[in-house]
């Protein structure tokens, strides 16, 4: 079955070409299908045509920011069970109160480490999984 070898499909919401395209090679590495938007209205077309299992989502962006974004997805019944993890370089006091506030699920700090990704993702994957 195909299935056993596709993880999940992750959609990746950041305006950084750079950042995307890291990203991206580190997660198709690692098996999962990468879904990109640049901005909050790709991001909710990409929600609604496919079948997302985690959203990572970059919090400074320039149209909508990423904590708007967030609520307004986890307001929409469909899309709320989804896991959403915050992408930020924002790592004062009070961010990961204030990403967790806004209906994140967890939080990765920029600059990322791609060591670790793989295995964050999939624990919020799973978490989602079994709740």
């Amino acid at each position: 079955m195909a299935h056993e070898t596709q993880k999940s499909t992750i959609l990746y919401v950041e305006d950084n070409p750079d950042n995307r395209s890291l990203i991206r090679r580190v997660l198709e590495a690692e098996g999962y299908a990468v879904v990109e938007a640049v901005n909050a209205s790709q991001a909710l077309e990409a929600l609604e045509r496919s079948e997302i299992n985690l959203v990572l989502m970059d919090i400074n962006m320039p149209d909508m920011d990423g904590y708007t974004l967030t609520a307004k997805i986890k307001s929409i019944k469909k899309f709320s069970h989804i896991p959403i993890v915050a992408v930020t370089a924002n790592v004062m006091r009070g961010d990961r109160e204030k990403s967790l506030g806004a209906g994140c699920d967890g939080y990765i700090q920029k600059p990322i480490d791609i060591d670790t990704l793989s295995q964050q993702i999939e624990r919020f994957i799973l978490r989602s999984s079994h709740a």
